[in-house]
């Protein structure tokens, strides 16, 4: 029989969009299975992550994706600006502060920045 995959509750929690809070929320609730390491810390099989996302993965036209590290968050009001350090670049982001929050974002948690844009347009 082959082993099921689990992952910690914070990666488990990111894979969902959700908060931490959110996913313990669901599991005394029910809506998720968990289980518990030999530490006694919560973990998320692969296939309750699945079973909640649905099979059908997010299709996204976006073609320019850089995978990096959150620099730096600033957070102003309802904005947010996001600085992801991908490799040879710098990518800066500005997001309302309700998606940073929903997605962890914080120096040092990986993340992807995904970029379509017809035209990008600087002078000096």
């Amino acid at each position: 029989m082959p082993r099921q995959t689990l992952l910690p509750a914070g990666d488990a929690a990111r894979r969902l969009g959700i908060s931490l809070d959110t996913l313990r929320r669901w599991d005394r609730d029910g809506r998720i299975r968990t289980q518990r390491d030999a530490a006694n810390r919560r973990v998320v099989p692969l296939s309750e992550i699945e079973r909640l996302r649905g099979s059908e993965p997010h299709e996204l036209s976006a073609r320019n994706r850089f995978r990096g590290v959150v620099r730096e968050v600033k957070v102003e009001g309802l904005l947010a600006q996001v600085e992801l350090e991908a490799g040879p670049f710098r990518v800066v982001a500005v997001v309302t502060r309700e998606a940073v929050d929903e997605l962890g974002l914080e120096p040092g948690v990986q993340a992807t920045a995904l970029v379509k844009s017809t035209s990008v347009l600087l002078e000096r």
